[in-house]
């Protein structure tokens, strides 16, 4: 197969994975299957990235599959977890700050809104493909570090996601915001731990001889990546929506943690005095 064809082909269907989306997020009135098929899509897109035999194209016999069964697993926990979340919940409080906001136009601004996903979607699986088309030979440091990289990751977004929802199964805390663990570190610890395993393809990617100048084509999943989580589909409407449901609370929480870079919590005007009143 020629890159054009792999390259063409992948765009299409990925367009047309997210074109299924839409309609399935608009039949069940639950927004979550979006994320969990888009998860699996990216998945998929970067296995077919990784392994997809290319016409001209030298790289090793044991680097594409490493980097496909990362890709495989990531794509996996990622979506099966969304997956549980979906059927055991209600609409994606993200989606449903959109549905307030686009109102009656919600459905055809979400179908333009999932195909720029689509495209997403496809620029992430280029990090994929570039770390997977490496052509040195043997196993370097830098694919042993990527491996770890994502292992961190995926332990540490897995952590995240289990202390929140023993959190939320708490009926103590119902209308509380949960500020344990990770989440006492960063906002938003499990879309730092979802950045931080882009880092892994960079990794395996790079070479700083200068011998394989695609490498560098890696480094765009983690910036893009950041871009998405912090200032478009990630936080800003998340945060939109838990300042309405949890109002004060939810500001006073922003007030001392970090939103994305974990970090120890700030100390609020509102805390000193208190201690020093104690």
């Amino acid at each position: 197969m020629t890159f054009a064809i792999l390259f063409i082909g992948m765009g299409i269907c990925l367009s047309l994975v997210m074109s299924i989306a839409w309609t399935i997020a608009l039949r069940s009135s639950k927004s979550g299957w979006v994320d969990a098929i888009w998860s699996f899509a990216v998945g998929a897109a970067g296995i077919a990235m990784a392994l997809v035999p290319l016409s001209g194209w030298q790289h090793s016999t044991t680097r594409p599959v490493i980097v496909a069964v990362l890709a495989a697993v990531w794509s996996i926990r990622l979506g099966l977890h969304i997956v549980g979340r979906t059927l055991h919940g209600g609409d994606d409080p993200r989606y449903a700050q959109l549905r307030s906001e686009w109102g009656e136009d919600f459905p055809r601004r979400l179908f333009w809104f999932l195909q720029i996903q689509a495209g997403a979607a496809f620029l992430l699986s280029l990090s994929i493909f570039a770390a997977a088309r490496n052509p040195a030979p043997q196993l370097q440091i830098g694919d042993w570090l990527g491996i770890a990289i994502l292992v961190i990751s995926i332990l540490g977004e897995g952590l995240a996601d289990r202390q929140l929802a023993r959190f939320r199964d708490n009926p103590a805390n119902k209308g509380k915001v949960c500020d344990v663990g990770l989440w006492g570190l960063s906002r938003h610890p499990n879309y730092f731990f979802e950045w931080f395993g882009w880092l892994a393809y960079v990794a395996i990617a790079l070479d700083f001889t200068g011998a394989y100048a695609w490498g560098w084509v890696a480094v765009s999943g983690p910036l893009f990546m950041y871009w998405l989580l912090v200032h478009v589909s990630g936080i800003p409407p998340l945060e939109a929506h838990m300042l309405k449901s949890r109002g004060e609370t939810f500001r006073a929480y922003q007030a001392r943690v970090n939103a994305f870079w974990p970090g120890p919590p700030r100390h609020t005007p509102a805390q000193t005095s208190k201690g020093r009143a104690s």
